[in-house]
């Protein structure tokens, strides 16, 4: 499962900040079966039901729970586990949320970034970080070619702009405390991420999920908006990618930025999502607001461009849209009806992307 990283990451000790929430609890999953010893640092399960919980990952793997913006906590958890590699996951990661409590935004993701780079600094045996912002760091043009790592970052909604904040903030620990260290940093900005597993508020793919399993209509904000749509195991097999490669010793990544996302054809709108995913989960409803209705402001055109992760990792996007519906659908559909033991369907998506990966010549996934 996975090709190299098996040889990367068996027995190998790794943090994960965020190991709680969506992209966390798949990345820790991944993770615990290629064989490392992983450590997670959370403040809290954050929804109810939660993929954490699904996948019974509290008795898999070292699990601490504090708050990033407590750095002796976290400082008492890196020293206690020791890990080689970090990745940096945890987040507020709403949008909508940000414009309710922006303070809180910015103290996590802003000066979340800043305590795990202070401890980082300070423990040369931590050998490399993956350091997880957003595509929404970027100033949003709204143009139609994808942004690209030399892009401004300029967010202007709360979640946006911390995501920048966080993003220069890692850059600038990088040129003044890191780039002659023994350990290497990458930055990764990837975009909208579906799969089964996530129960987050206002995110469309949950809210779908929750209004269906009642046999009820969902209420879409914002059906024309077109987003970089990928499936979770898309942008977390290109952040293990990164740390293999750092730990390899590969030139030229040490510092750098990297976007992953899907191939530039993808260009789905939020109403064509809901009615591929309809397709597999028939009967399902749905409504768009009152024209006039109040809405905070979200992105309508968002794109990446990932030639650098092509050209650098050899990496791309494995899967077409209708594997993403495919493996997001189903998952939740089979939870739903307590059909499947959840852990060995979530580890047979990730055999089935590792074999497409595979089959189709992307480099981590050779034996």
């Amino acid at each position: 499962m996975g090709g190299e990283f098996e040889n990367t990451y068996r027995g190998r000790r790794v943090l994960v900040t965020g190991h709680t929430g969506f992209k966390g609890s798949w990345l820790t999953f991944w993770l615990a079966q290629l064989g490392a010893e992983v450590s997670g640092y959370s403040l809290d399960v954050p929804t109810e039901p939660a993929n954490f919980d699904i996948l019974g990952l509290k008795s898999r793997i070292r699990h601490y729970q504090a708050d990033i913006g407590d750095r002796s906590s976290l400082a008492r958890a890196l020293d206690e586990s020791r890990p080689e590699v970090v990745f940096h996951l945890a987040a507020q990661s709403l949008v909508r949320r940000s414009y309710a409590d922006p303070a809180l935004t910015f103290a996590t993701n802003a000066m979340g970034m800043v305590n795990l780079l202070e401890c980082v600094r300070e423990r040369p045996w931590i050998r490399s970080a993956v350091l997880i912002t957003s595509d929404k760091a970027y100033r949003n043009d709204e143009w139609c070619w994808g942004y690209r790592e030399t892009d401004t970052l300029a967010g202007r909604d709360p979640y946006s702009c911390s995501k920048s904040c966080a993003d220069l903030i890692a850059q600038s620990y990088y040129h003044s405390f890191l780039k002659d260290s023994a350990t290497t940093i990458v930055t990764t900005r990837a975009g909208n991420v579906i799969g089964g597993g996530d129960w987050a508020a206002d995110r469309i793919v949950p809210d779908c999920i929750r209004a269906w399993a009642l046999a009820e209509s969902v209420t879409v904000r914002s059906p024309g908006a077109t987003r970089p749509w990928q499936h979770v195991l898309e942008p977390l097999s290109g952040y293990l990618w990164l740390a293999a490669r750092l730990l390899a010793g590969q030139r030229g990544l040490n510092g750098e930025a990297f976007n992953f996302g899907p191939d530039a054809s993808v260009d789905l709108s939020v109403a064509q999502l809901i009615e591929a995913m309809a397709a597999r989960w028939p009967g399902q409803r749905w409504a768009v607001p009152e024209r006039g209705s109040p809405q905070a402001h979200e992105a309508t055109l968002l794109k990446l461009s990932c030639d650098k992760a092509l050209h650098h990792l050899r990496w791309r996007a494995t899967l077409e849209v209708r594997e993403t519906v495919e493996l997001t659908v189903d998952w939740y559909r089979l939870w739903h009806e307590r059909a499947v033991d959840m852990a060995e369907l979530t580890q047979r998506q990730i055999e089935r992307y590792c074999d497409l990966a595979r089959a189709r010549g992307l480099s981590w996934a050779r034996a």
